[in-house]
């Protein structure tokens, strides 16, 4: 073999490693990118059982308050945040926070304020580890070698849910 036949030689022998790393790689990262839309997901179940939750817990203050007219408004704002779809859940959830905090702690039993207290951090924590796991699955979406390979598919990216977490009454 001469001189040009080994360099012909060692360039497809680099060639080839490089497309096997390459594929190595894209591979890892496709499968990072799917076990993080699977977080994302499972992250999401939580926040909505969490978010319904609290819709139960309205209700049960809705239930032994004295004013009637704030205690239909309650209702109505729970089982609009519990009906609403992907779209709008982040503004029916807002308008039932905006009701909550409209409720006098001193009208209901300490219980129930409990139970509210307890919902209500239930939902901060799991809208946190939401965002948390859209904001990583968006990087790595982002990132250049998962776009140009296209190894997310068509998905969408998640988008991040955004919620008044408490609202002081005024």
């Amino acid at each position: 073999m001469t001189l040009g036949d080994w360099g012909l030689v060692a360039a497809v022998v680099l060639g080839g490693g490089a497309l096997i790393w390459l594929g190595i790689l894209a591979a890892t990262r496709a499968t990072r990118l799917n076990r993080l839309y699977v977080r994302v997901d499972l992250a999401r179940a939580s926040l909505l059982a969490a978010l319904d939750r609290r819709a139960v817990v309205a209700r049960a203050i809705a239930s032994t308050s004295s004013d009637a007219e704030l205690g239909t408004a309650l209702v109505a704002a729970a089982d609009r945040a519990e009906d609403a779809d992907t779209a709008d859940r982040e503004f029916a959830e807002n308008t039932l926070t905006t009701v909550l905090a409209q409720t006098d702690p001193a009208d209901r039993p300490s219980a129930l304020t409990a139970e509210l207290a307890d919902a209500q951090a239930r939902v901060s924590i799991a809208r946190r580890f939401y965002n948390d796991s859209v904001r990583d699955a968006r990087t790595l979406a982002g990132r250049r070698m998962v776009r140009i390979l296209r190894l997310g598919g068509h998905a969408r990216p998640p988008d991040y849910f955004e919620i008044s977490e408490r609202v002081s009454s005024s």
